[in-house]
């Protein structure tokens, strides 16, 4: 079920009057229509990968009451690798087996050996990526002793298939989430009015801005032979903002449902595309994932506190890594090691920690300085997401041997020439408006302290008038074939 369709906006209402209106003095009642919700959400895209879900939430509840009760080292170390084992073993059949299937063939093929094997026809599970890694930091939580193990299945079922986070995150911790569904609910208008005010931001970051530029990236990477390099930087920064707006786009639909519910999500986007080095940018950017592999793997790897060649292996693994969570292909592998090479410089001259406040935090205007960095950081950003939208290493190499080539000076054509100047103005307002709530959680977040209520309505009545106006044709989110 997509959050920009019309399932959606009858689920959504139906499942917020019951838990409100009907279970709303109970929290078993409510964490039991949570897991129904969640369920019916899932399998509104098919059926069969609720066995999936199931099977995972058994496996680590389980694991994580025996944990419970077992002292020996030993029998706990084995108890962390069965689910360890299990988790990326599901996520590794169904999202890597082909890959690595093809490269074994490849790479014996270029020693004159013939392998006969064919790949499988698998159907990726939407979401699996991020619900994994949400129930291995549970059990890897339990095993360290940072969090007490659930008895509650139904809790537990609820925090591991929470519909509005389910498919495409923020991944939570099982420190953060898990605790709220033994907490009390009382519904809170004014937390839930910020939530309506983040889906609606969401919805059109997704819908206006993401919709629009899918059809003009896809048109310039999809015929890239056929175009000049000024053309194809505009395919790659509608690209930019395609997966900018999609992505977060979900984030803040999923953080403002949650919302509704009387729940908190942490925030998984901060203005990314303002950011004054890669360091910062990646402390902004899937900040739910970014933290996650900090945390359960590259501290546990030595972090940065080893010497230089520490460093540089842990910055590497952690980056290629990320890359490679991302998909079955080469080119977001080369894709987190260029950003790893991007990363590195800062990390070497301790500077990777020197912006850690808001660009131009309490000012209209960024410094001379600042706007640089934003220039520069965003430029690497746009060549780095060639890789990502890339069909293979041979697509990328030839996308950016033209780019850099002297067409690159040559004025931009191709077909959708109205499309694109209709989006980038909107891509500008989108900016205008970011810029400008860039110290809140969401854009729109103050909108209550700086504006009276029929301003403040009018506002709202023009983005809701511009996701019904300018939306473009009703794409996919990208995230979901993670």
């Amino acid at each position: 079920m997509l959050f920009n369709s019309l399932d959606f906006a009858v689920f959504l209402p139906i499942v917020f009057l019951l838990y409100w209106a009907v279970v709303d003095k109970d929290i078993k009642k409510q964490n039991i229509l949570l897991v129904i919700a969640s369920y019916t959400f899932y399998g509104w895209w098919d059926w069969r990968f609720l066995s999936l879900i199931f099977f995972s939430t058994l496996v680590d509840y389980t694991i994580g009451v025996q944990l419970k009760k077992e002292e020996r080292h030993s029998i706990r170390r084995r108890l962390l690798w069965i689910s360890i084992l299990v988790n990326l073993g599901f996520l590794g059949f169904f999202k890597y087996y082909n890959f690595f299937l093809d490269n074994f063939i490849e790479a014996f093929s270029f020693f004159g050996t013939t392998i006969n094997a064919r790949s499988l026809a698998i159907i990726l599970p939407v979401g699996i990526s991020f619900y994994t890694f949400q129930t291995l930091s549970y059990t890897i939580d339990v095993y360290k002793k940072k969090l007490e193990p659930t008895r509650d299945f139904i809790a537990f079922a609820a925090f591991v298939s929470f519909f509005p986070q389910l498919v495409a995150g923020p991944i939570e911790r099982a420190t953060h989430l898990l605790p709220q569904f033994f907490i009390k609910r009382k519904f809170d208008y004014a937390n839930a009015v910020d939530g309506l005010r983040q889906i609606l931001w969401g919805l059109f970051k997704k819908i206006v801005i993401a919709d629009n530029a899918a059809k003009l990236a896809n048109e310039i990477f999809n015929n890239s032979a056929d175009y000049s390099g000024s053309t194809l930087l505009l395919g790659a920064i509608f690209f930019t903002f395609q997966i900018y707006g999609d992505f977060s786009g979900y984030s803040d639909v999923a953080i403002g449902t949650s919302r509704l519910f009387g729940f908190d999500l942490k925030q998984n986007f901060a203005f990314p595309y303002f950011s004054r080095d890669m360091a910062e940018f990646w402390r902004r950017w899937h900040i739910s994932l970014s933290t996650w592999f900090r945390d359960y793997l590259y501290i546990p790897l030595g972090g940065s506190r080893g010497g230089t060649w520490i460093k540089i292996r842990n910055t590497f693994i952690i980056f290629i890594i990320s890359g490679f969570w991302h998909g079955a292909n080469w080119t977001f592998i080369v894709w987190g090691a260029l950003n790893a090479i991007y990363f590195l410089p800062l990390l070497l001259r301790n500077k990777n920690r020197t912006h850690t406040n808001t660009v131009a935090q309490g000012k209209y205007l960024p410094s001379i300085r600042e706007l640089t960095g934003m220039g520069m950081t965003f430029g690497l950003t746009v060549v780095a997401w060639i890789f990502f939208r890339a069909e293979n290493m041979s697509h990328a190499f030839s996308y950016l041997s033209t780019l850099f080539s002297k067409s690159f000076f040559t004025i931009p054509y191709f077909a959708g020439g109205k499309l694109a100047v209709k989006t980038m103005l909107l891509i500008f307002v989108l900016l205008i408006v970011e810029w400008l709530g860039r110290e809140g959680k969401h854009a729109i977040e103050h909108l209550h302290l700086k504006w009276n209520r029929p301003v403040r309505w009018g506002i709202y009545y023009l983005i809701a008038l511009a996701i019904f106006w300018f939306g473009g044709e009703k794409q996919a989110f990208i995230y979901f074939q993670f």
